[in-house]
């Protein structure tokens, strides 16, 4: 999102005005997104509240957030955007699922929610914008992420789970539980977490790096025990795309990642087109399951380009 503020920045720079007469709490609309949000936020946080009329969760959601915003005197200010009314600027801002609410501090945006949250979480958003302090769930969160670094699951795997029982609709505690599970081998379990995922987090990327990594696993797992077999049929059939693609999978699940990587790039140097591009589809679910941060999906991405733009 940070990546549109500068196009946004200088648009309706002299506009503004509150849509009613509570100052604390307005609507807004692209032509006024700059002054009301962006360089509001340069005196104090300000929220955006993306609704729509039709949606259910909003109208729960919107007059618990405007009740919170009021009780914290001034301290933020509360923007609403219809998105229906306001669509290029939802887009802009990759709005993809409502209610969302986002923290602008300082023209950039800071912290946010998609979905309804009760008030008592609503209290504890507006105070972790308003002081800038790191909330538990964060800190829980981060503990996590440095257990699973170290890869031990066992160690962060519970403390995914704690972050669930206070926001079961996070996002990224979901991913790393399931993923978790899936460094354990326990695909049960890594299913079941992410079939309890919220309809509303199906294009998040981590619940979906998540559920690509469980499909290939879950393939993979067919494919390990013969190994040998597709290594030998594709010694003696170069062309053998379907032995070369299974064998992708075997070499993923043993480990020999860079190798699944290689064999699918070299069923696209010699059949781009073969089974309507499945290989360069299958390449796109290892980098999704692999997950941006890893250095092997920058290395694949070079050379898949080197293959297709050569």
């Amino acid at each position: 999102m940070e990546g549109m503020i500068g196009r946004l920045g200088g648009q309706g720079a002299a506009a503004g005005g509150a849509a009613g007469g509570d100052d604390l709490v307005k609507d807004s609309d692209t032509r006024r997104f700059a002054a009301d949000v962006i360089q509001a936020s340069l005196k104090q946080p300000v929220l955006v509240d993306f609704w729509a009329p039709w949606c259910g969760p909003c109208r729960t959601l919107g007059p618990l957030i405007e009740k919170v915003v009021r009780a914290a005197a001034g301290k933020v200010k509360l923007v609403k955007i219809n998105v229906d009314e306001n669509q290029q600027l939802a887009a802009q801002l990759q709005i993809k699922s409502i209610p969302a609410v986002y923290a602008f501090s300082q023209g950039q945006p800071v912290d946010g929610f998609v979905g309804a949250l009760p008030e008592a979480q609503l209290r504890a958003f507006v105070d972790r914008v308003v002081g800038g302090g790191v909330s538990p769930i964060e800190e829980a969160l981060a503990a996590a992420k440095e257990a699973m670094e170290r890869k031990a699951w066992a160690e962060a795997a519970p403390i995914f789970a704690e972050v669930l029982q206070h926001d079961a609709a996070n996002a990224a505690a979901i991913a790393g539980l399931a993923r978790c599970y899936l460094e354990s081998n326990d695909l049960k379990r890594a299913k079941a977490v992410l079939d309890k995922a919220p309809a509303s987090l199906a294009e998040n990327a981590d619940v979906s790096g998540a559920r690509a990594a469980l499909q290939l696993r879950e393939e993979a797992g067919k494919a390990a025990g013969q190994l040998a077999e597709l290594e030998a049929r594709v010694a003696a059939d170069a062309n053998d795309h379907q032995a070369r693609f299974d064998l992708s999978a075997a070499l993923v699940a043993s480990g020999r990642r860079e190798e699944g990587i290689d064999a699918l790039i070299e069923i696209i140097k010699r059949d781009r087109k073969w089974n309507d591009d499945g290989a360069r589809k299958q390449l796109l679910k290892l980098f999704e399951a692999f997950g941006a941060a890893d250095p092997l999906v920058a290395v694949g991405r070079r050379k898949l380009s080197a293959v297709l733009f050569r």
